[in-house]
């Protein structure tokens, strides 16, 4: 059941109902919220839900252990994050590895064979798979004890951000969940503009840019001239960046009616003037969780400068590989780590950190760049796509001028964003609440009747 459904509007607002109703009891509350996250999973395949339930039970087992035996919590704590990681690679790259592993036994002309496993890949066990390490991580260092059972459990499966995150970490959500006091919606007037905000950037804008641009170019780049395929790249960075913000505007929103508050995801990333600025503002919640529990861990800067540019570029690869079992989020992965530890060199022989206009417009194409083997079926696919750029002299299909205009107001709406924020929020807490639905309702209409047929899917969703 997609989030932008009809029919999950309607379940969510009547379970909103039965949730709010049962606000004086929170553990009946919580019990409510967990049973609603793992029917929200199970409407995609009961096998998701029966995953997760395992994979909690797991961990309550070790969070048990680790909250009778507090002198072996470190240990435990490696034991649950290695147990966690090959879990993970199990569901999501045993079938990368088995080729991998037949090719190299095929090369050395070995007979071999790893058998092929038939598993289904569960939606977002990539995320709360993260979650569950910062969990086990800030027990194993006595940051935090285990929480009890039930909330550690919604911990894991609340379904704002089951799906596709923002990866949350228990000092931020966890926290809230074991709070006593009664729950509140805050800030409607903010919730009222994240919805709609979530609905022009996914059901309008981000699905029109594929339907447009982005799906015909990637299907049969030969068929485009040079200057359409480079704005379909430019297409396909402006595509994922409000697919991927939309429904982080979208959970956020959900999060608060269900009284919980989570982080920011994004922030303008191609206002970025280099490239670590560039992961400081996209997916804010996967940057940071790789800084501390992959790249800090590594060593981080304490080891030397060429060590930490190592340390940077594996750090990357992970960031490419989690995305999924492919050669092409690996050279996606390590597109950013090159990039970024040569922004580091530079900025070693110069003297000066990188930024301006100049530098803010590579960082731009840089990262489009590697969005195209993000984006494209293969990494073979992706240098054929950029093969492309020199063809010239052929007939143009696509509006090239009008692309290039959505180009530029893109950035302009970038550049005053915070103000045109701040001014459609004024106006609404202007607006009688009255008026509000009926504002709503007319404004969902209208998009639905702007943006292509059927229900979107999520990109993020595959990862």
């Amino acid at each position: 059941m997609s989030y932008l459904s009809p029919e999950f509007a309607v379940c969510f607002l009547l379970f909103l109902l039965l949730y709010w109703a049962l606000a004086r009891w929170s553990s009946a509350q919580k019990v409510a919220l967990l049973l609603a996250s793992y029917a929200v999973y199970a409407s995609l395949d009961w096998r998701f839900s029966a995953t997760l339930a395992c994979y909690t039970a797991s961990l309550l087992l070790l969070l048990a252990a680790a909250k009778r035996w507090s002198q072996h919590r470190k240990k435990l704590a490696v034991v649950g994050v290695a147990a966690s990681v090959i879990n993970l690679a199990v569901f999501k790259y045993f079938d990368f590895f088995r080729e991998g592993f037949q090719l190299a036994a095929a090369a050395l002309q070995s007979d071999w064979v790893i058998p092929a496993l038939d598993i289904i890949l569960p939606v977002g066990i990539s995320f709360y798979t993260f979650q569950a390490i910062a969990y086990i991580v800030a027990v194993g260092r006595n940051e935090r004890d285990p929480a009890n059972p039930l909330d550690s459990a919604l911990y894991l499966a609340f379904f704002p951000t089951l799906m596709a995150g923002p990866i949350c970490r228990p000092d931020t959500l966890l926290a809230q969940i074991e709070e006593k006091t009664v729950r509140q919606i805050r800030q409607p007037d903010r919730i009222f503009w994240l919805l709609l905000s979530a609905l022009i950037k996914k059901v309008w804008l981000a699905s029109w840019i594929a339907a447009t641009w982005v799906n015909p170019l990637f299907a049969n780049p030969d068929a485009y001239q040079g200057v359409e395929l480079l704005l379909g790249m430019y297409a396909f960075a402006i595509q994922i960046y409000f697919d991927f913000s939309g429904y982080s505007d979208l959970v956020i929103a959900m999060a608060m009616l269900l009284g919980y508050k989570l982080n920011q995801n994004f922030n303008l990333p191609y206002l970025a003037v280099n490239l670590r600025e560039f992961w400081r503002r996209w997916h804010i919640s996967l940057s940071t969780w790789i800084r501390d529990y992959v790249y800090i861990p590594m060593g981080g800067n304490r080891g030397g400068w060429w060590a930490t540019q190592l340390t940077i570029l594996t750090s990357m690869l992970i960031s490419g590989i989690w995305h999924g079992a492919s050669i092409k989020y690996l050279i996606w992965g390590a597109l950013h780590g090159l990039g970024m530890v040569a922004q580091n060199v530079l900025e070693k022989i110069t003297g000066r950190k990188a930024g301006g206009f100049l530098s803010g417009v590579i960082t731009f194409h840089f990262v489009c760049v590697a969005w195209i083997f993000f984006r494209a079926d293969g990494w073979q696919e992706a240098l054929n796509y950029l093969s492309g750029f020199t063809r010239h002299g052929g007939a143009i299909e696509l509006n090239v001028l009008g692309g290039c205009a959505l180009l530029l107001l893109f950035f302009w709406v970038s550049y005053y964003f915070e103000q045109v924020r701040d001014s459609s929020l004024g106006l609404l807490e202007k607006t009688p609440l009255i008026l509000k639905p009926v504002l709503l309702a007319f404004l969902v209409l209208l998009i639905n009747l702007l943006g292509p047929s059927g229900v979107p899917a999520f990109l993020y969703y595959s990862y």
